[in-house]
């Protein structure tokens, strides 16, 4: 399952840096931070996300009643550190079934949030519902921080995205109906500071989201 890395924008493959070019290479992109290959959900594997990460690893904690983390992916390489991360969980909807979350923290234009969003990236701009309050509200690392809809994504999900520490931070719910629970007011952890609890997180089985 290791695979190889990817463009964060389409999935497609990457170009290693070489003679030609100092950066990962999309032959629809151009110059990204490539998505590394994705991995069952461990402890493990979410504390060399954490080590390598430049932008925070949100996570709701404590995790919502029932839920499980069920995988971590990043964009960026060994030079670049981490630029984008995407902390998969999922659990009980509100409303019954399935529900399903990633939460994206990145820099401007990496695209992977957007990808995920199932929009036009890279970044969520135009598409923010921002001429009302917002949709949502959370605690990201003890501030409160709102979130906007975001138009024009495909009717399966729900999405949020806003402003955190600079940088972009997307919520996106599948299925739709299971957005409800962006209006419990979560509190999102940044794991980089979560120090030894790491260790507690609870672990299901691979998210296919992330592999989409």
């Amino acid at each position: 399952m290791r695979g190889e890395p990817s463009c964060p924008k389409c999935g497609g493959r990457v170009r290693a840096p070489g003679l030609f070019a100092d950066s990962w290479q999309c032959d629809e992109h151009g110059a990204v931070y490539p998505l590394q290959p994705v991995v069952p959900p461990s402890v493990e594997a979410l504390g060399v996300v954490v080590s390598r990460s430049r932008v925070p690893v949100w996570m709701p904690w404590p995790l919502p009643v029932g839920w499980l983390f069920t995988g971590v992916a990043s964009a960026g390489d060994d030079r670049s550190g981490g630029r984008a991360t995407a902390v998969t969980c999922s659990g009980p909807g509100p409303l019954g079934g399935q529900g399903e979350m990633v939460l994206v923290a990145e820099e401007l234009g990496v695209g992977l949030g957007a990808r995920f969003a199932g929009i036009p990236g890279p970044d969520p701009g135009p598409a923010m519902c921002l001429g009302k309050p917002p949709a949502a509200k959370v605690i990201a690392a003890g501030r409160p921080t709102g979130l906007w809809h975001v138009n024009g994504t495909p009717p399966d999900r729900a999405v949020f995205a806003g402003e955190s520490f600079g940088l972009w931070l997307w919520a996106i719910v599948w299925p739709e109906e299971s957005g409800l629970l962006m209006y419990d007011e979560l509190i999102l952890t940044d794991l980089r500071e979560a120090g030894a609890e790491v260790d507690l997180v609870p672990c299901g089985a691979l998210s296919p989201r992330l592999l989409s």
